[in-house]
């Protein structure tokens, strides 16, 4: 990404995405037992994995499935996510619909939301589950990084719509990004150089995502956005007291990076920093007691493990059924490298044990 981006070839983000598609044209995944469609549903499109029908089966579980890459890369169309939409429809005998939401640069912050929030809510229509044969009480929305990320906002958003008339039954996020407010959490500094997604990268994605400018990357890496005097933070800051909601042995002998003097004029120009559809886990207690049943995986080697650890204790705190499948040997985004030449046990190990949840809860 550097180098395109030193080279000045457009915004460095469309190139990565171009090489990774023209690298993925490569690779062939079958799915002859499962009927791939593409539709649209409210302007948004989507892929949708359809197993076929069973003799005397009437309707079938479902999975809202939202890609990740850092609200930037990647497609619902790309072999890896084909190939994990198309194993967890065969898997669980449900039909998946896979969200192709809009990327960065193309738009930024909350387009990627509305983007799958309107999807969602389409398909969670009686007459569009029905037109897919699918059980309207089992649903659940899941994502993986920033499309975890996206499956958390949705999922607090179609909470409180007093509209909706059917919610989804539970919420799997696979290595969630939740927040933006501590740059400095144990994870964060002792994973800040880890391979696939170092600290730097991180918060690369997050100042793309929400239209920011490049220059404030190094206050934001210090939590300078979230000194002491920075008036907005306060009364989120016992939100993500990571002193309070980790346990010791992921806190380590690691310190609080809590700036006494800070620049709030960061809030200023990136107001979403603390916009709560951007930023889940700064959510009120009072929209965190109305998930559903919750599936969070983190792995130790990911400078996010925090961030799903915090949301799990939160969650937890405010009344709902969390399960915490944490992986101390694996590292960020590896479910999806099951496919030759990246084809790692750490992927097949995680993909099983989510599959295996949704399979007993869903």
């Amino acid at each position: 990404c550097h180098l395109i981006h030193y080279l000045r070839f457009s915004h460095h983000l469309i190139v990565l995405n171009y090489i990774i598609r023209t690298f993925d044209k490569l690779k062939s995944v079958s799915s002859e037992d499962i009927n791939i469609t593409d539709a649209v549903f409210d302007g948004v499109e989507v892929r949708v994995f359809q197993p076929p029908a069973k003799r005397d089966e009437r309707l079938k579980r479902s999975v809202v499935y939202i890609h990740g890459g850092g609200w930037a890369l990647a497609s619902a169309r790309t072999s890896l996510y084909n190939n994990l939409c198309r194993i967890m429809a065969e898997s669980l005998n449900a039909v998946v619909v896979s969200v192709e939401y809009r990327l960065v640069p193309e738009v930024c912050f909350p387009e990627q939301f509305h983007d799958a929030l309107r999807a969602t809510k389409h398909f969670l229509q009686p007459d569009v589950l029905a037109e897919y044969s699918v059980d309207p009480s089992r649903i659940a929305i899941s994502g993986d990084s920033a499309g975890g990320n996206l499956a958390a906002a949705v999922c607090q958003q179609l909470s409180k719509d007093e509209h909706l008339t059917i919610r989804p039954k539970l919420q799997a996020l696979i290595y969630p990004v939740l927040q933006a407010f501590d740059f400095n959490t144990p994870s964060y500094q002792q994973n800040m150089n880890m391979p696939i997604l170092p600290r730097h990268v991180m918060i690369h994605y997050w100042i793309y995502y929400l239209n920011g400018n490049s220059d404030l990357a190094h206050s934001l890496l210090i939590n300078n956005h979230t000194a002491l005097d920075v008036g907005q933070a306060l009364s989120f800051r016992g939100h993500l007291n990571w002193t309070s909601l980790l346990p010791p042995s992921f806190k380590k002998n690691y310190k609080p990076v809590i700036q006494t003097t800070g620049k709030a004029e960061i809030i200023q120009e990136i107001p979403a920093l603390l916009d709560v559809r951007a930023v889940p886990l700064l959510a009120e207690n009072e929209t965190l007691q109305l998930q559903p049943k919750t599936y969070i995986l983190t792995c130790e080697n990911d400078v996010l493990r925090d961030d799903g650890v915090m949301y799990a204790k939160r969650l937890e705190n405010a009344g709902v059924e969390v399960t915490l499948d944490h992986f101390d040997d694996c590292f960020h985004g590896c479910m999806i490298f099951t496919i030759w030449p990246t084809d790692f046990s750490a992927g097949i190990q995680t993909r099983n044990s989510y599959i295996k949840w949704l399979d007993e809860n869903l």
